[in-house]
């Protein structure tokens, strides 16, 4: 079954990461004229439209609601309505909710559009200066500390630099299990709180990296050159 020409579309839109100044043109027209915007949490959605000086109908779709919503958003969209798709904060879907509407979209034959900015992955690449050509992203870990490890340990016998995410309250868990799967050595590259004002980039080994960072909390990508133990054979 495919929707018929007079579908709307979704435009999938990047939002500030932080800065609020980060939003395109582009952004603010399209979310100017759809008819209504899908975002995270409701909350962070109405502070961003409030900030544009839009009024505009929203639809949470989150973790929680995922799999119930996507039909409803469907509908909307067959009947010709044309929604913006955003997250908290960044380029949706990329670690966010959101693909479940997309295969569904996809499968239906419904139009979606990118809309692209800002996006805390690759604002930390552009300011890493380890050999980014290729990488692995491993994005956020399981919550469980045994699952962590399992995946850590199967990570420091990777051929490429790793890219690691995780919400900011385990920041310094997440660097500390990186040490003992890694080696104190390894190298890295914490790209935190990007485009705020307590913006901070810390480079050098693991090791250094923790001592520097003192138990922060903040947002954060976590890149880790390729690791050293498949480097050197050792720590």
């Amino acid at each position: 079954m495919h929707a018929e020409n007079t579908a709307g579309t979704l435009y999938v839109v990047a939002t500030p990461i932080g800065n609020s100044a980060d939003i395109t043109r582009r952004a603010v027209d399209v979310l100017s004229n759809v008819d209504a915007v899908v975002c995270e949490e409701r909350k962070n959605g109405a502070r961003l439209l409030k900030e544009l000086g839009l009024e505009k109908p929203q639809i949470e779709l989150n973790e929680h609601n995922e799999s119930s919503m996507t039909q409803d958003i469907l509908v909307l969209l067959m009947q010709g309505q044309s929604l913006a798709l955003i997250s908290d904060c960044g380029t949706p879907v990329f670690s966010d909710p959101g693909r479940q509407l997309l295969v569904l979209l996809a499968e239906m034959n419904i139009r979606v559009a990118p809309v692209p900015g800002a996006s805390s992955l690759i604002a930390a690449i552009s300011v890493c200066p380890f050999d980014l050509g290729q990488f692995q992203f491993a994005g956020f870990l399981p919550p469980k500390t045994e699952q962590r490890q399992s995946v850590l340990s199967r990570l420091s016998r990777a051929d490429q630099p790793i890219i690691l995410m995780d919400t900011p309250y385990r920041l310094g868990k997440l660097l500390l299990e990186v040490q003992q799967a890694f080696g104190k050595n390894q190298r890295v590259c914490l790209a935190c709180d990007l485009t705020l004002p307590g913006e901070k980039i810390y480079l050098g080994s693991v090791e250094e990296v923790i001592r520097q960072v003192n138990n922060r909390k903040a947002e954060f990508i976590l890149i880790l050159d390729r690791p050293r133990r498949k480097q050197f054979g050792r720590l």
